[in-house]
């Protein structure tokens, strides 16, 4: 899962309303806080770097924003 980096809290929420793992949402809040827009290809290109995502797997890609705006897609690295 590639959440859009609000705030630890929200992802946390979300890992547990989904009953997943937290480790299965990688979070770089510390290093950047919220980055709005770009939180997610941020993350993703920090994955990639580190060796984190691997040919084939599926990625769960989700934003959102104040109004009840959000996004998500589903891609194959």
């Amino acid at each position: 899962y590639v959440l859009h980096q609000a705030n630890s809290r929200i992802i946390e929420s979300v890992a547990k309303r989904l009953k997943e793992p937290e480790e299965k949402f990688p979070m770089n809040l510390h290093f950047y806080g919220n980055t709005s827009a770009a939180s997610i290809p941020i993350l993703l290109d920090e994955m990639n770097r580190k060796g984190m995502l691997e040919r084939g797997e599926k990625l769960i890609l989700s934003g959102f924003g104040g109004g009840l705006t959000w996004g998500a897609a589903l891609l194959q690295w």
